[in-house]
């Protein structure tokens, strides 16, 4: 058997959103849906919600998930990842 590779995979995607409160609703909704140990965490639940509906940019990167793009492949598994979100130029590809 052939040792295992680990390569790192750089991407760009850009993004429109057309319902910012969509957004925030799915992530509020994930948030809370976590299992957090919130006696374990800086913030509580509501101060975490507070700040994922103050900004879209942090709410949006805190659902992408980057894993979920080699769903399926077989003999691949990914770890970590590290995602984030910066403001576009406004104009649309």
């Amino acid at each position: 058997m052939t040792q295992p590779v680990t390569v790192q995979i750089h991407c760009r995607l850009t993004v429109t959103v057309h319902s910012p409160e969509a957004v925030t609703e799915f992530a509020v909704r994930q948030l809370a849906a976590a299992g957090i140990d919130w006696a374990e965490e800086e913030d509580d639940l509501e101060t975490a919600t507070a700040d994922l509906r103050a900004d879209l940019l942090d709410c949006l990167a805190s659902v992408a998930e980057p894993a979920r793009m080699l769903d399926g492949i077989p003999g691949v598994s990914a770890e970590g990842g590290h995602i984030w979100a910066e403001p576009g130029d406004g104009t649309a590809p």
